[in-house]
């Protein structure tokens, strides 16, 4: 006899004191997997890349069950979450726990270096270490096996932004993400090398806030959530395809910040990000005798997308009429708004482009979204375009999901009509560009990247993008346990395969990232000692170039 699941937990031993049960354990765990086993995206990407299957659980089931506690349970379900190897994929733990030492820490030259300090925490009569200085241990153990060890805490689809956002928790813990977080005494040992090249050895104290998470259990029955009307949650999810934003932020300098991480050069005259709100960072300077422009956009998630789009539009028209050339720097943005990116591109692109097409995991919950959205045009009496879009879209989902095929072909979701080609806007910068990158540039802003080199609009700067190109969508797991979990329900495709040494040749973002036109990397002792003069001025070079080209 079929026993429902609901009646199923309601039946379940009660667990011991203050731990969830193993049976309590492996039943959440089976969930998280159910999650993913349904809705990944990338899962046949994942097993020829990188050899993991999601749908081989065994293993991962006897460490649940082998767990000792709570915590260690959250353990295992990090780990299999960071098996993906995917930004946008995090398990998180219904934890407000965090700790920090009072400075940030990157890895430059391949050494973890002190990047920032609070002197308010830490006054310098005190604490005389300064930004430069590495860090070589903290409690005895080396920063270089610290990294190692919070690796599973920080993917970032690929090892160099992985190992960055690691290093970035060795000064900064949270235990939404990392389980034993809390586990740390009221100060920590650092050892921190001079750059005399002396050592030095001080006790910093943690500064801690909110209260940690230790056990779960025992929970006698599940909360059982609410359900809300069809029609709303479907909308709902429909929208929830435009969102590429990652799910964490990363302890990295200016990150999804109004400033840009370097300082700006001499005689630069700010127009906007003088005040907090403002959605961009603009302004102009002169080099080589000519008038550049700058328009930091520092993430595609705004307050207010009509007012940033207004915004935008008075600052192209003014550098479109008062510049040569123009510097778009998208460095350290973690992404946004699928739809809202495609309406910067619009404004920075002159001419006819084509966007990235998108597949999306065939399930029936897709099925039903696209439906209620079909439906919801004929009833509400949409233009005959948008209707064959809007059917051209759902019929692909319920023949990739009749055909068993996992995933769709390339769907575009932003636009009004068919296809995947897009006119500029009215108001449009059609001078000489370029596009300053590097790997925290993310998920919307992967794709952004992503399609001003495939309409070879201007040269990428920088070093290579994040890699994590999809949606994401999250979603409690864990009947007891009550985990957090985001995926990927679906993949950005490029316009050709990307051919690179790391990894299988493939038309995507996943992972690969968006390979730079032109290398500089900004992660280097000499950067964070000048306030990245090396690396600005080997932009604005690119950039002079440009205009130079364009004459």
């Amino acid at each position: 006899m079929r026993i429902p699941i609901a009646l199923a937990l309601l039946m379940m031993p009660a667990a011991a004191v203050g731990q969830l049960s193993p049976e309590q354990k492996a039943l959440d765990f089976q969930e998280l997997a159910a999650v993913y086993a349904r809705q990944y995206a990338p899962y046949e990407w994942k097993r020829t890349a990188f050899g993991v299957d999601i749908f081989r659980i065994g293993p991962w089931l006897d460490r649940v069950r082998a767990s000792k506690d709570d915590l260690d349970f959250f353990e295992v379900c990090v780990e299999f979450v960071a098996s993906l190897n995917d930004a946008h994929d995090v398990f998180r733990l219904p934890s407000a726990f965090s700790a920090t030492l009072g400075f940030s820490a990157d890895i430059y030259d391949g050494k973890v270096l002190i990047d920032a300090i609070s002197r308010a925490r830490l006054p310098v009569r005190d604490y005389p270490f300064q930004n430069g200085d590495e860090v070589v241990s903290v409690d005895g153990v080396a920063a270089s096996d610290l990294v190692a060890r919070f690796r599973k805490y920080s993917i970032s689809a690929n090892e160099r932004s992985t190992r960055r956002s690691a290093a970035a928790k060795i000064p900064a813990r949270s235990q939404r993400v990392m389980p034993h977080a809390h586990e740390i005494g009221d100060q920590a040992i650092i050892e921190i090398r001079r750059l005399s090249g002396e050592l030095e050895t001080y006790n910093l104290p943690w500064q801690k806030s909110g209260d940690p998470l230790t056990v779960v259990g025992p929970v006698p029955s599940p909360k059982l959530r609410a359900s809300q009307a069809a029609e709303e949650v479907y909308f709902k999810q429909l929208s929830g395809l435009e969102n590429e934003l990652l799910p964490e932020p990363a302890d990295v300098l200016n990150y999804g910040a109004l400033p840009p991480v370097f300082a700006l050069p001499n005689g630069f005259v700010t127009r906007m990000g003088r005040f907090f709100l403002d959605s961009f960072y603009t302004g102009t300077f002169e080099s080589g005798g000519f008038k550049i422009g700058y328009l930091r956009i520092p993430s595609f998630a705004p307050a207010s997308t009509a007012q940033a789009i207004r915004d935008l539009e008075t600052e192209i028209t003014f550098l479109q009429a008062n510049t040569d050339g123009l510097i778009v720097d998208d460095m350290r943005n973690p992404g946004g708004n699928a739809c809202y990116n495609e309406e910067v591109l619009r404004r920075l692109i002159h001419y006819p482009f084509a966007v990235n097409g998108r597949q999306i995991r065939a399930t029936t919950q897709w099925v039903l979204t696209f439906s209620a959205a079909f439906e919801a045009g004929r009833r509400q009496g949409a233009s005959k375009t948008l209707l064959d879009a809007l059917e051209g879209r759902l019929r692909e989902v319920e023949a990739a999901y009749r055909e068993n095929r996992g995933l769709t072909g390339a769907i575009s979701i932003c636009a009004l009509t068919p296809g995947f080609d897009r006119l500029p806007a009215a108001v449009v910068y059609s001078k000489p560009l370029i596009v300053l990158v590097d790997e925290f540039f993310a998920s919307a802003a992967d794709s952004f990247a992503a399609m001003m080199q495939d309409s070879k609009r201007g040269p990428l700067v920088g070093m290579r993008t994040m890699g994590a190109g999809g949606n994401v969508s999250t979603t409690y797991t864990g009947f007891y346990s009550e985990g957090l979990t985001s995926v990927t329900q679906s993949l950005n495709l490029r316009r050709q395969p990307v051919v690179t040494n790391e990894y299988p040749a493939a038309a995507l973002i996943e992972n690969i990232g968006v390979r730079p036109d032109i290398e500089v990397d900004y992660m280097t002792k000499e950067n964070l000692l000048e306030g990245g003069r090396p690396f600005l001025e080997k932009a604005i070079a690119a950039v002079v170039e440009q205009i130079k080209a364009g004459r």
